[in-house]
């Protein structure tokens, strides 16, 4: 336990972000409301459960949040921020490059009496790449057990959070009448098996993308006329997708033209 590194922790922040071996409080964070985020209520509240189950201290899920872009996945873990901090929680970003500290990191954490979710957005890993065995290990598979006031809770466009390619495929084979998967496909579910809690993000609909749309610019006093509905929709086809991310930066860009 790197307790050295801990003496002059300063351990008032709410939320941190680990660089420099060191944890490094975020005086200014995104806060994020869970009523501020549409058409996500069942992954929100699946979430918030896990969430409460860990902040009155019973058994909760590491939790992988994952599927299309922009939908929501990173702000409902943050959210979970505004909404139990009061009750001692904190949020630790950690990057994907920081991944092979994760020991060192829980460790850290293991010493301080709140609870810590471990924040790790947009995570995936090549095939060369052999940071992920750390966050395997840590999720379950190491002597050193998970401290009961650390969570770990990711997102990533990728569900086994490794490319998979069709050879991967081609070497899973049928004995006795039963499908055995290849070791690079059970290797690549492994990590991903880890994780107890799993939710889905799946595109938005056109009539959910505007729904976004019009809340966004309800914030700024903005109405979500026919001229402006028109410009959203092309708006999202220039970047060929309709979610939530895209439909904040469509009000932002209207505004921008209202202005004028």
């Amino acid at each position: 336990m790197p307790a050295e590194k801990t003496v002059d922790q300063d351990w008032s922040f709410a939320a941190y972000r680990w660089m420099n071996a060191q944890l490094l409080g975020i005086p200014e964070y995104h806060i994020v409301d869970t009523a501020d985020l549409l058409y996500i209520d069942r992954q929100a509240d699946m979430l918030s459960k896990n969430t409460r189950q860990f902040i009155k201290g019973h058994p909760a899920n590491n939790a992988l949040l994952w599927g299309a872009r922009g939908t929501g996945k990173s702000s409902i873990i943050k959210a979970q921020l505004q909404q139990f901090k009061d009750e001692g929680l904190c949020l630790v970003e950690v990057s994907k490059k920081e991944a092979e500290n994760l020991f060192e990191i829980i460790s850290t954490l293991s010493i301080n009496d709140r609870k810590y979710i471990i924040y790790m957005d947009d995570l995936s890993f090549e095939s060369d790449d052999e940071s992920y065995k750390a966050l395997k290990a840590t999720l379950e598979g190491s002597i050193q057990a998970q401290p009961g006031n650390v969570l770990i809770y990711a997102t990533s466009n990728r569900r086994h959070l490794m490319p998979e390619s069709m050879q991967d495929n081609l070497d899973s084979g049928i004995i006795d009448g039963e499908l055995h998967l290849s070791d690079a496909i059970e290797e690549k579910i492994s990590l991903s098996d880890r994780f107890g809690l799993w939710l889905s993000f799946h595109p938005f609909s056109q009539q959910q993308y505007l729904g976004v749309v019009e809340q966004s610019l309800q914030k700024y006093q903005l109405e979500l006329t026919e001229d402006a509905r028109t410009e959203a929709l092309r708006f999202a086809t220039l970047r060929g997708s309709r979610n939530g991310r895209i439909a904040h930066q469509f009000a932002t860009f209207w505004l921008g033209v209202s202005i004028d």
